[in-house]
């Protein structure tokens, strides 16, 4: 993660101009373990056109309830502020990029 995002708060960060994809976990659950993974191959095909963070909903119970995630893993993306697709569950890469890239278009269409 490069420094501009470390040193940006949450809100900031999922109001800026690039697409983020917040990974909601807990470090007990078995299936989050699985998502570590899957992200970096999802960074390595869409590279800076998606921000990739990850929030313990153990540590940060605010934020979970505040995008009600019930159920983790819970995959939320975020375009200007704006909650754009949500699900909780594992998904492998290539399905989490097109899903991603087609919320994406979708939006811009929406918005444009």
């Amino acid at each position: 993660m490069s420094n501009d995002i470390r040193n940006k708060s949450f809100s900031e960060l999922i109001k800026g101009d690039t697409p983020v994809l917040v990974d909601f976990y807990a470090d007990w659950c078995a299936p989050c373990r699985m998502m570590p993974p899957i992200l970096k191959e999802l960074k390595t095909r869409m590279g800076d056109g998606i921000h990739i963070i990850k929030i313990d909903t153990e540590k940060n119970p605010d934020v979970a309830i505040r995008y009600q995630v019930r159920g983790i893993p819970n995959l939320i993306l975020f375009r200007h502020g704006h909650v754009i697709w949500q699900q909780a569950g594992v998904m492998q890469a290539p399905q989490l990029e097109a899903v991603i890239r087609e919320k994406l278009a979708r939006y811009e269409q929406m918005a444009g």
